[in-house]
C-alpha cells in the first residue's frame, strides 16, 4: 500500500462563513507507479472536532487539470460548503487525485486517470489511493458510502472506473463526458497512449457491449450524467443515455442549456452532491 508523507492545510487569504470546511495538500508514495504522487482533500465542517465516519467523493479534475483545478477553477470548497450548510447535500469527504500530464501545460506523457504503458495509474487508484484515503481519514468504507465524480476527461474516468468496479462504487457521476469519442483528433494531439486509452475505455462501448451478467452488476451503481446542449460531448452523452435504458440500467441524465467549460461544471456539481447525498443516506 501507498504511504502518507504528507498533509499540509491550505491556507486561505479568505474570511471563512461559519460552517466552512478546509483543504488538505497531501503527498504519498506509490509502490506501484514508482514516485510519489500529490492529491488533495476537501474536509467537511466539523470534521477535526468530531469522531464520525463520512462519506467520500472521488472528483476527477479534466485534461489539462492537477489535484488543486477542481478548487481553484471548479470552486469546491465553497460549493460544497453551500451545499453541505444549507442541507442540499451530506456532510462527506471529497478527494481530488492527480491525472496529469508531465509537460509544463500538464498534457502529454501520463496524462489522464486509466493505465498507460508504463504507467498503470488504475491500479496505483484502486490499490493504494483508496486503501490509504480509508486508514488516513475517517471515511465510512463500503461501496454504499463511495462515489465518484469527474468533468471531462475526468467524466469518463468516473463512469468506467466504476463499470469495471462496481463493487467499489457505489455511484458514479459524469459532468461533460468524454463519451462515444465523435472527435478522435482532439485526443490525438496530445499522446497517443492517452487517445487509445480514452478510446479503450469509452463507457458507451462498454454499455453496448456488457451482457446480462455485466448489466446486473452495472445495476447495483447509481448513474448520473449531465452534458450542456452546444457541447462537443452531447451526442455521446445522449446516446450513453439511450444504450442504458435499452439495457434497463437506470441513469439520471440532465442536459442543461451550455457548452464544455467551467462554468457548466461549477453549476452542475451542487446537484451531483445532493444526488449522491440520497444514495449514501440511504446506505447509512
Amino acid at each position: 500500500m501507498g504511504k502518507l508523507l504528507e498533509r499540509r492545510k491550505a491556507v486561505s487569504h479568505f474570511e471563512k462563513l461559519p460552517g466552512s470546511g478546509s483543504i488538505e495538500h497531501c503527498t504519498m508514495s506509490s509502490d506501484i507507479l514508482g514516485e510519489n504522487k500529490e492529491f488533495s482533500v476537501y474536509l467537511p465542517s466539523g470534521y477535526e472536532e468530531s469522531a464520525g465516519q463520512y462519506p467520500v467523493l472521488y472528483l476527477l479534475h479534466p485534461a489539462g487539470g492537477t489535484h488543486e483545478t477542481w478548487i481553484k477553477q471548479g470552486q469546491l470548497p465553497q460549493v460544497a460548503d453551500d451545499a453541505i450548510r444549507s442541507g442540499m447535500a451530506l456532510p462527506m469527504i471529497i478527494v481530488l487525485p492527480d491525472g496529469s500530464g508531465v509537460e509544463e501545460s500538464r498534457l502529454g506523457r501520463r496524462l489522464g486517470f486509466f493505465s498507460v504503458p508504463g504507467w498503470d495509474y488504475e491500479a496505483f487508484f484502486r490499490q493504494e489511493l483508496l486503501a490509504l484515503i480509508d486508514a488516513a481519514y475517517r471515511t465510512r468504507a463500503d461501496r454504499r458510502a463511495r462515489a465518484i465524480t469527474g468533468a471531462s476527461m475526468g467524466g469518463e474516468a468516473a463512469i468506467a472506473y466504476a463499470q469495471k468496479n462496481p463493487g467499489l462504487f457505489g455511484a458514479a457521476c459524469a459532468l461533460s463526458g468524454l463519451v462515444g469519442h465523435p472527435e478522435q483528433s482532439r485526443m490525438a494531439h496530445t499522446d497517443k497512449d492517452y487517445a487509445a486509452s480514452l478510446l479503450a475505455n469509452d463507457p458507451l462501448a462498454f454499455v453496448k457491449s456488457a451482457g446480462p451478467d455485466a448489466v446486473e452488476r452495472l445495476k447495483t451503481v447509481r448513474w448520473y450524467a449531465d452534458c450542456g446542449d452546444c457541447d462537443y460531448f452531447y451526442e455521446g452523452n445522449a446516446e450513453f443515455f439511450l444504450a442504458m435504458k435499452a439495457k434497463g440500467i437506470p441513469l439520471a441524465y440532465r442536459m442543461r442549456s451550455g457548452t464544455h467549460n467551467w462554468y457548466y461544471w461549477v453549476t452542475g456539481l451542487a446537484p451531483i452532491l445532493q444526488f449522491l447525498s440520497v444514495g449514501f443516506a440511504a446506505g447509512a
